[in-house]
C-alpha cells in the first residue's frame, strides 16, 4: 500500500496513477504484507490487506521528522550495543569515496579504517535486514531489486543462511536472530512430514534449500541436494543463542526443535562395515565431489566428516540441554552412548582431515565448500589449543584448499584462521574479500567486494558480508570450545596498523558483556560485565590483573598470560587493569 502525503499543489488520481503538481513537499508512505504466518510459517497467516490498513492508519497524521526520528532511535538501540576502533589513521583517504578507497586498499596503500568501516557495515546489514517478527535475512538479505532473484532469493541450509547470523551474538545483536530463530521451529511441521516421506523416520529433517513456505526436501539434485544436516546446522544457532545468554527459558521454548533434530540423526544412523562406526547415508559433503582410488567420481556417500561432527555437535547439546531443564534423562543417556560410536574425525595419509569417511581424493582440490572443517569453525571440537593434531591438519587442508573461491567462501576461511590464531592470514583474506569488483573485472567464483561494499558472489550474495564482519570478531576476541575460556585479541594481525584499538559490547559465551582497549598489541585494560550469575573463565594477558565488584583483586598474571577461574554475580562488573 502507498500514500502519497503532500503539501501545497493539487494531487489527483487515475488509472491507477497518482499524479502531484505544484507541492512544496511530496513523502511517501509505503508498506506490505503477506499472507505466511509470522507465527508460524506453516499455516495462513491475517489477511494482508486487513494489516496494511492497520500499519498505515498507526501512523496517519505523524510528519516525517517524527516518523524519521522513531526509526532512527530505534536502530540506535541496536547499533549502539557494540563497537570496534583502531588508533591509525590514513590521510589518502580523506578525499576517497568508497569505491576509490576498495581500489587504493587493493593497491597496497594503508586504510586501516576499511575494516572498522566493513565491521559497520555488516553491523548495520543485520540491523536493516533482521528485525523481530519478520523474515530472516536470506541471500540477499533484503536487497534484491529483480523479480526473480540470483538462487531465487531463498534460503541455503549447507552455510549460507547460517553465516548471515554468525555475527549477531557475538556483536549483541542476538534479539536480531529472532526471525531465524522463529523460522527454524517452522521448519518442524513441514520437516516431520520429510523425514517420514524420505526416511520413515522420526523428529524432523530440512535439507539443503529453503523458503518461508517451510520447504524441507532434497533439493534439485542428489548430487548436492541431498545433504540431509541443514536443520541440524540450524539447530546450532538456537543452542549458541544459550550459550551466550544462559536464557533458561529460551531453551526450554526451543528445546522440542533440537529434540527432533537429534531424534532424526540418531534414528538414520547405519553401522558402516569396516570399523563398525555409526554413520549417516545417503548424504553428500555440501557440493563437493570425490575421487575413488580406481577413477570413480562422486557425490553420494556414507558419513561424511561434516555430517559427524554436526551429529556429536548435536547430540552433546541435546543431552546437555536435557540435563539443564532435568528432562528426558534415560534418552539423553541412549544419545551420549550413540554418541560415542560415531565415525570420528580422521587424518588422512597426507596430514590433512578427510572429508569422506575414506581416504579419499578431492575432485577439485580448491573447492570453495570446506565443509570438514565445520569441526573448526563454527562447531568448536577443533581447537589448536585442545586437540592439536586435528587443528595441525585442518591448517594443512586450508593450505591445500588455497585463499581463493567465492565471496563467502572467502569470509569462512577469514574465521577458520582465526580459529587456529593466525591473525596475518585472516588479514590476507580479508583483504582478498574486499578486492573490488565491477561489471568490466566480474568473473565468476572470483570472489571481492562491489563498489556499494556489498559483497560479489559473485552476483551479490549478502553472506560474504555478515561472514567477513564476523571474522573480524573472531579476531579480536574468542569464547568457544569445551572450556569456555574467553580470550582476548587471540588472532590480531601483526600489521602495525591493527597494534592500538578497542572494542566495546562484544559479548562472550556464558553470559558476558566485555570492553577493552589495546596498545602495541598488549591489552591494556577492559572491564567485564555478567549478564548473569555463573562461571567466567579468562585468559588473563600478561601482567594484567582482574578486580572483583568491591576492588579486591582476584587474580594477577606474571610474564605469562593464564587462565583464571571465578564465579561472577549477576549484573556484576569486574575490571582488568595492568598489573
Amino acid at each position: 500500500m502507498l500514500n502519497v502525503v503532500s503539501k501545497g499543489g493539487k494531487q489527483s488520481s487515475a488509472d491507477g496513477k497518482i499524479e502531484v503538481r505544484g507541492a512544496n513537499e511530496c513523502v511517501l508512505l509505503w508498506t506490505a504484507a503477506t499472507d505466511y504466518a509470522i507465527e508460524d510459517y506453516t499455516q495462513r497467516g491475517e489477511d494482508p490487506l486487513k494489516k496494511v490498513f492497520a500499519v498505515m492508519k498507526s501512523i496517519s497524521g505523524l510528519s516525517f521528522d517524527v516518523m524519521k526520528a522513531s526509526s532512527q532511535k530505534r536502530f540506535e538501540s541496536y547499533w549502539n550495543t557494540n563497537s570496534f576502533g583502531l588508533r591509525a589513521y590514513s590521510k589518502v583517504i580523506e578525499t576517497l569515496s568508497t569505491p576509490e578507497r576498495l581500489i587504493s586498499f587493493n593497491a597496497g596503500r594503508p586504510d586501516p579504517q576499511l575494516a572498522v568501516l566493513y565491521y559497520n557495515f555488516g553491523r548495520y546489514l543485520l540491523i536493516s535486514s533482521s528485525q523481530p517478527g519478520g523474515l530472516p535475512a536470506n541471500l540477499q538479505g533484503l536487497w534484491a531489486p529483480e523479480y526473480q532473484t540470483p538462487w531465487n532469493g531463498d534460503y541455503h541450509l549447507n552455510i549460507n543462511l547460517q553465516m548471515n547470523y554468525w555475527l549477531a551474538e557475538q556483536a549483541g545483536l542476538g534479539e536480531l536472530a529472532e526471525p531465524l530463530h522463529r523460522f527454524i521451529a517452522g521448519l518442524v511441521k513441514p520437516g516431520h512430514r520429510t523425514a517420514k516421506a524420505y526416511y520413515n523416520a522420526p523428529g524432523w529433517v530440512a535439507h539443503v534449500i529453503s523458503n518461508p513456505w517451510g520447504y524441507t526436501s532434497p533439493g534439485e539434485g542428489a548430487n548436492w541436494g541431498s545433504t540431509l544436516t541443514g536443520g541440524a546446522w540450524l539447530c546450532g544457532h538456537l543452542w549458541e543463542h544459550f550459550r551466550f545468554t544462559r536464557d533458561t527459558a529460551f531453551l526450554k521454548e526451543y528445546y522440542p526443535v533440537i529434540k527432533g533434530a537429534a531424534q532424526f540423526l540418531s534414528s538414520i544412523l547405519i553401522e558402516e562395515p569396516e570399523n563398525k562406526w555409526l554413520v549417516t547415508a545417503p548424504s553428500n559433503s555440501p557440493e563437493n565431489s570425490y575421487e575413488m582410488p580406481h577413477g570413480f567420481k562422486g557425490q553420494i556417500a556414507m558419513g561424511p566428516t561434516m555430517d559427524m561432527q554436526i551429529c556429536r555437535e548435536v547430540f552433546a547439546y541435546t543431552a546437555e540441554a536435557a540435563k539443564l531443564l532435568n528432562t528426558d534423562h534415560q534418552w539423553a543417556k541412549e544419545l551420549r552412548n550413540v554418541f560415542r560410536r560415531l565415525a570420528p574425525n580422521q587424518i588422512g595419509a597426507a596430514g590433512d582431515l578427510n572429508e569422506w569417511l575414506h581416504d579419499w581424493k578431492d575432485a577439485e582440490p580448491h573447492h570453495r565448500h570446506v565443509s570438514h572443517l565445520y569441526g573448526l569453525h563454527p562447531f568448536d571440537e577443533i581447537t589448536h589449543w585442545g586437540t592439536p593434531d586435528l587443528a595441525n591438519a585442518a591448517q594443512l587442508t586450508l593450505e591445500q584448499r588455497g585463499d581463493g573461491g567465492t565471496g563467502w567462501s572467502k569470509a569462512w576461511k577469514i574465521n577458520f584462521w582465526a580459529r587456529l590464531g593466525d591473525g596475518d592470514r585472516s588479514l590476507k583474506l580479508f583483504k582478498q574479500l574486499l578486492f573490488p569488483v565491477n561489471r568490466e573485472n566480474m568473473a565468476s567464483n572470483a570472489g571481492g567486494t562491489y563498489p556499494n561494499l556489498f559483497c560479489a558472489h559473485p552476483p551479490f550474495q549478502i553472506d560474504g558480508n555478515f561472514g567477513g564482519a564476523a571474522g573480524i570478531a573472531e579476531m579480536l576476541m574468542q569464547s568457544h570450545g569445551p572450556e569456555g575460556i574467553i580470550r582476548l585479541l587471540p588472532a590480531l594481525p601483526s600489521d602495525e596498523k591493527w597494534q592500538e584499538g578497542h572494542v566495546k559490547g562484544m559479548r562472550a559465551r556464558g553470559g558476558f558483556v566485555l570492553n577493552f582497549e589495546w596498545k602495541e598489541g598488549r591489552v591494556t585494560k577492559g572491564v567485564l560485565k555478567a549478564l548473569g550469575k555463573g562461571k567466567c573463565r579468562l585468559l588473563l594477558p600478561a601482567y594484567m590483573l582482574i578486580e572483583d565488584t568491591k576492588g579486591g583483586i582476584l587474580a594477577k598474571s606474571s610474564a605469562k598470560s593464564q587462565v583464571v577461574e571465578f564465579e561472577a554475580v549477576a549484573n556484576g562488573t569486574y575490571k582488568l587493569k595492568r598489573g
